[in-house]
């Protein structure tokens, strides 16, 4: 029977982005999500499983004899001279059997960084270069926190890139990276005056999830500075919805907002993947604002979809699930 750290290192060496580690009855089964499908890794028994769950919490620095309250660790794994970051979630069903889920974040340099429509991603430099408030939204492991960052990167060493993450997701030597904690008083909105005082000409932010946040977020970007981020939508006119929400005024909307992105992985018939955003600049905010727009997907996602069939890079079933 291979090794704990064996066993691991056999499942990195498949890329995965994550590992699902289940009971049932008899057996704990472990699977693997790769390229957004979840395959079967291997079953093992009820005493192995459990053994393999403590220890990761262990390196985790979890809980380990705790079984049924949710728990939150992380730790750097080494695997070909390389460190990968492993954020866990742990927690306990109804029987007290354990359950953990492991989410694996590569360096920046090994991700794969392909978009269905090459000339999004020159879209995205361009609006870069306006400087502003770019809003990324999208499911969770999207992409979206890769795309800023590559945004970010192209940037160094003229200029000065400072992040605000919770937690900080992807290592990057050359930027200024701080973590939220809650418990030391550490949020966003502090550590967003916090940053603006080390004069940074980049933000990054993990998250805008309150209207605090959200509304340093627009102080920054009318201070001049490029502020990249995340915020929960359904698609891309949701975003300017969602900012309403937050409090944001309509007024300063169109005056910081450079443009939106909303993205999803798109499989592809190679077993590969590749970004497709939905993007929106200032004039389609205007139109949303003046009520000329009424939201949902724009016709170029429409599109897109459609030109990727006839190309043969997509299926009509991968088509229609991501319409």
């Amino acid at each position: 029977m291979p090794s704990f750290e064996e066993e691991l290192a056999r499942m990195i060496r498949k890329q995965p982005s994550d590992l699902y580690i289940l009971p049932h009855d008899r057996y704990y089964q472990l699977s693997l999500a790769i390229k957004g499908t979840l395959l079967p890794f291997k079953q093992v028994t009820r005493d192995y499983g459990q053994r393999f769950i403590s220890y990761l919490k262990y390196c985790a620095n979890m809980a380990v004899s705790e079984h049924r309250r949710p728990q939150l660790g992380a730790f750097k794994f080494t695997y070909a001279h390389q460190k990968i970051n492993l954020r866990l979630s742990s927690v306990g069903d109804y029987q007290g059997r354990e359950s953990l889920v492991i989410r694996f974040i590569y360096p920046l340099n090994d991700i794969r960084f392909n978009f269905l429509v090459p000339h999004q991603w020159e879209r995205l430099q361009q609006y870069r270069q306006q400087r502003g408030l770019i809003l990324f939204a999208g499911p969770m492991g999207a992409g979206k926190t890769t795309t800023m960052y590559q945004l970010a990167r192209q940037l160094l060493p003229k200029q000065i890139v400072l992040t605000i993450e919770d937690p900080v997701e992807i290592d990057h030597p050359g930027f200024i990276q701080l973590q939220v904690n809650e418990l030391a008083g550490m949020n966003y909105e502090s550590l967003l005056k916090l940053g603006l005082r080390h004069r940074p000409d980049v933000f990054i932010i993990g998250e805008i999830r309150d209207s605090q946040t959200a509304a340093m977020s627009v102080q920054a970007a009318l201070s001049g500075h490029l502020v990249l981020g995340t915020i929960h939508a359904r698609n891309a006119y949701g975003v300017i919805s969602r900012l309403q929400q937050l409090g944001i005024d309509s007024y300063y909307l169109q005056q910081v907002l450079t443009a939106v992105s909303y993205q999803r992985l798109i499989p592809l018939v190679n077993g590969e993947q590749a970004i497709l955003c939905d993007m929106l600049n200032r004039h389609q905010f205007s139109d949303l604002l003046n009520g000329t727009k009424k939201g949902g997907m724009s016709d170029e996602w429409s599109k897109a979809l459609q030109q990727a069939v006839e190309n043969g890079e997509i299926t009509e079933n991968t088509a229609r699930q991501y319409q």
